[in-house]
């Protein structure tokens, strides 16, 4: 680089410091025209070089990272693969050389961001030297580097990718080293690091080093826990117990073997950090100890539960002299819930005590004003407060403090209302009474999604008080569902409003809907699926536009992916309708008839086609015969699309075919002959049993079962059936596995000569499948088909002889499988 052009650059960085705007603008705007890779090579330079003054040295490594995070794809890739190289030693190099630790911290930022941008999508760190770095540095006498190799991993956890499991050992050594580092403090509250990596580290791969890591979680608790005693330190303790939280959540039921090892100290924690400036170590430990309980299971934690539940209850009772910014409030409320998860039913009894403090945090009214531009500058952002300007002259002001704990206590009750199921009826008028208008709580999205979810579950639990009861209940909230569908504006909370409307449909049934509520919800759903397209539209012109690149494909993909998730709870909404009401509801049906069959044209996108044939499948299974005057609209294209290049539109053609099948009448009967050379096409394709694939496939090989079982007919059963038997069992898509293993269990509880084969020599196969099925838990225990396959096999066990010889053909687990499944049945 020229020394004039570094001049410059140089003087443009000091220029981007400057306190006067003009200055400062000028300066930005000139910035803005250097091309990208020319900007690194110049930032480097300046970050290289100690002459450069040290703020201007910080404001280039503060733009080299923001560069490398925001416009990654652009620069670097641009750069020559020589360039590219240089770059990366360069900047190992600078941290080994690099005195002043602010610096040093920045450097690193830029490292961590680099990193995180060369993890492909394999999970292939493509940058293996900073992975020798790290290793290098942590086994260095140099605290500098020590701490380096800390905050690169503390920034980026995921920095090994899918090298994780050989790196363990040093990632280990590196987070106890640093935790235990006496001498430099500096080092240690980076062992934050350590909770990154255990929550978004596999437990496979935490488990070889689990001893050791505990263990030394454990010696340096004893450690922090004597030096708050004798000197009130406490912050590396808090972050110990955070660690064994993370660790404790991550490898869940394999930390029972350490339980008795911490709960005397947690315990201790909770009963003697009362101080006020113990707050947050106490609700840290709280926190703690609910995770532990929930990882080891209720039958480990119930030596301890009595306990720790009189310690929750003490601090229960002193929740009133809590300030409302009390740490500890929001870790209670949420170790309250969780000790629910843990003791299930037992906990009912705690519920008087619990419920007053968490309905008045769920109850908190956020302080709002209206105020004028001027008012608004005297108000300082550090006051909490948060504004929407409104016109020119005024902003809308919500002071923020408590919206967080509102949204958690909100969250908790649904948790409560989803555990204990009618022991919590006592509760549901005076929570439906708080729920219902805080579906219109645009202050937070979390307080209108949890709204949502509690309804269908407040429904579940005010059953066991009659209809009348649960009538009432449902009136008091189905007008406010139906309205948040209209009007909810973000598009996150309206699915979780759909869904939850749609569930409560479930729950109630045929009859739910007045007039008004189905002419409401008609025009709601119609301007959704009218939305829907015109969204479309709107893409496809921005994807003509002189802007279109790959950052704007990037958004439009997300606002697609948000479109398809809503029409998925439209779907949702009419499979309930369709499931309570069945036919009657087809002449309101009809109004979105245009715009579900414009779903399935050939030339829309592979998701609109999948939801339009789901609707369909509904219209069929819940509505036939009288589904069959509207299969002029979708018969055609649910055929055609059985052999689709989209697995999920082959999955709902293939399901289609099969309710018609079961449920559709003799008015369907032509299309099983038709349908069944589409099927066996798509199940002897040769990636049929692809991960991407094999719901499709396994839908097929249902459907072939439910014509063979329902129109048997309408094709030659003989013919089909030994190639069906060859492609069972099914392992993916538990609903239709029970159907295949039903008609199966018919065919041999008959005593099919076709299944049986020539002097029973097709039962060894037959006992294969069911033990694979088994192995693959296609069949939950509970369900009669299980019961059934258990008599099959019994069945088998009665002829000495057929039995040794069926036995002697299945592996050793498929043996236990067959065991497991006589055990269960």
């Amino acid at each position: 680089m020229a020394a004039t052009e570094q001049e410059q650059f140089y003087a443009l960085l000091g220029n981007l410091l400057s306190p006067d705007n003009a200055v400062r603008r000028q300066a930005e705007e000139t910035y803005e025209t250097i091309p990208g890779p020319s900007k690194i090579t110049y930032l480097l330079q300046a970050i290289r070089n100690n002459a450069t003054p040290e703020e201007a040295r910080q404001m280039a490594a503060v733009l080299l990272r923001r560069l490398l995070s925001s416009a990654f794809e652009e620069v670097y890739p641009a750069l020559s693969p020589e360039d590219q190289t240089s770059i990366k030693s360069e900047l190992l190099l600078l941290i080994q050389l690099e005195m002043q630790s602010t610096m040093r911290k920045k450097i690193c930022d830029i490292v961590a961001e680099l990193a995180r941008n060369l993890i492909d999508e394999d999970g292939n760190n493509q940058w293996p030297e900073v992975l020798k770095f790290l290793f290098d540095s942590v086994s260095s006498q140099n605290v500098g580097l020590r701490e380096a190799a800390l905050h690169i991993f503390w920034n980026f956890p995921g920095i090994f990718g899918n090298q994780q499991q050989h790196y363990l050992e040093v990632i280990k050594r590196m987070l106890v080293q640093c935790m235990q580092d006496q001498e430099h403090p500096s080092v240690r509250p980076l062992s934050a690091a350590l909770i990154n990596f255990t929550e978004d580290c596999p437990k496979s791969l935490l488990i070889p080093y689990l001893d050791n890591l505990v263990k030394h979680l454990h010696s340096i608790m004893v450690i922090k826990l004597q030096e708050l005693i004798q000197k009130g330190t406490k912050l590396v303790l808090e972050q110990v117990v955070t660690s064994i939280a993370s660790v404790a959540d991550t490898v869940k039921e394999k930390f029972v073997p350490y339980y008795d090892l911490f709960m005397p100290s947690l315990k201790h924690i909770v009963e003697n950090a009362v101080q006020k400036e113990l707050r947050l170590l106490r609700g840290k430990t709280i926190e703690c100890i609910s995770l532990i309980g929930l990882a080891v299971g209720k039958e480990k934690f119930m030596q301890d539960a009595s306990d720790v539940m009189q310690l929750l209850l003490k601090t229960q009772t002193d929740f009133s002299d809590l300030e409302d910014d009390d740490p500890q409030i929001s870790y209670m409320i949420s170790a309250w819930a969780r000790m629910c998860k843990i003791l299930g039913k037992e906990f009912q009894q705690y519920l008087p005590v619990v419920m007053g403090p968490l309905m008045k945090t769920a109850s908190i009214k956020p302080e709002v004003a209206l105020l004028d531009t001027q008012d608004m500058e005297n108000m300082s952002d550090d006051d909490g407060w948060e504004f929407v300007s409104i016109g020119d002259q005024q902003s809308f002001g919500i002071k923020t403090a408590g919206l967080e704990e509102k949204a958690t206590a909100c969250q908790m009750l649904v948790c409560y209302a989803k555990e204990l199921k009618e022991g919590f009826v006592e509760y549901t008028e005076q929570v439906v009474k708080l729920m219902v208008p805080l579906l219109k709580f645009y202050f937070h999205d979390g307080v209108r999604v949890a709204a949502a979810e509690s309804m269908p579950l407040l429904l579940e639990c005010a059953r066991v008080r009659g209809p009348e009861y649960l009538t009432q209940m449902w009136h008091f909230m189905c007008d406010a569902l139906i309205k948040a569908i209209g009007t909810e504006p973000e598009s996150d909370v309206l699915s979780e409003i759909m869904h939850s409307f749609a569930k409560c449909i479930e729950v109630m049934g045929d009859g739910c809907l007045n007039n008004e509520h189905f002419e409401e919800l008609g025009g709601i759903l119609k301007e959704k699926l009218e939305e829907h397209f015109k969204n479309q539209e709107l893409r496809q012109v921005k994807r003509q536009d002189e802007d279109y690149d790959e950052q704007v494909e990037e958004s439009l993909q997300d606002e697609d992916d948000s479109d398809v998730y809503i029409l998925t709870k439209v779907s949702d909404i009419l499979h309930s309708i369709f499931s309570s009401y069945k036919e009657k509801v087809l002449p309101w049906f009809e109004r979105l008839l245009p715009l579900i069959v414009n779903l399935i044209c050939p030339h829309r996108p592979w998701a609109d086609r999948q939801w339009g044939l789901c609707i369909f499948d509904d219209v069929v299974e819940h509505c036939s015969p009288a589904s069959f005057k509207y299969a002029e609209y979708f018969l055609r294209p649910m055929l055609e699309s059985v052999c689709d290049s989209s697995p999920e539109v082959r999955q709902a053609a293939a399901y289609g075919v099969g309710v018609i099948a079961q449920f559709g009448g003799d008015s369907y009967r032509p299309v099983c002959p038709e349908a069944l050379p589409l099927l066996v096409r798509v199940i002897q394709s040769p990636d049929a049993k692809a991960k991407e694939n094999v719901n499709a496939t396994e839908n097929c090989i249902s459907a072939i079962g439910k014509i063979m079982k329902f129109k048997p007919d309408c094709i030659n059963v003989e013919e089909v059936l030994p190639h069906w038997l060859s492609w069972l069992p099914l392992h993916e898509d538990k609903e239709e596995a029970v159907h295949t293993f039903n008609y199966l269990c018919d065919l041999l509880e008959s005593n099919n000569p076709i299944v049986l084969g020539p002097n029973n020599s097709n039962l060894p196969r037959i006992l294969g499948i069911i033990a694979d099925g088994e192995i693959h838990e296609a069949i939950k225990h509970e369900d009669p088909c299980t019961k059934r396959l258990a008599n099959v096999v019994r069945q088998v066990q009665t002829s000495r002889g057929l039995w040794t010889e069926c036995i002697s053909q299945l592996n050793a687990d498929q043996q236990a499988a067959i065991q497991e499944l006589l055990n269960s049945a």
